[in-house]
């Protein structure tokens, strides 16, 4: 004898809900982008103060951002991925160069 089981129609908002929660879960790399706004000091600077990278790890980054256009910061969980990400935006002006207007650009993207 077979009996049937009837599974509950899933809503949609929940459904939205999962999706967020397993974005959540997913890892994002944070990426620098280069410009000619800001000095390797400040660079540096920034890094080790946002990622709390060693002075030379953080050199290395700004080489690479330099000569590459950009360098992948690390790898971390959504939400701390886009406060690094944020932080890089509010850092500010490098007040070692006049024509500095603001802070550098840094995105996310998904991590593969």
């Amino acid at each position: 004898m077979s009996s049937a089981v009837a599974l509950p129609e899933v809503d949609e908002e929940i459904r939205e809900d999962s999706k967020t929660r397993d974005d959540l879960e997913k890892l994002f790399h944070v990426i620098l982008l280069n410009d000619d706004d800001h000095t390797y000091d400040y660079v540096v600077e920034m890094l080790m103060e946002v990622f709390n990278l060693s002075e030379a790890k953080a050199y290395e980054h700004t080489v690479e951002v330099d000569t590459k256009g950009h360098s992948r910061l690390g790898t971390y969980p959504l939400q701390e991925a886009e406060k690094k990400r944020d932080k890089v935006h509010s850092y500010g002006a490098d007040i070692r160069l006049p024509r500095s207007a603001g802070s550098m650009a840094a995105l996310i993207e998904p991590a593969e």
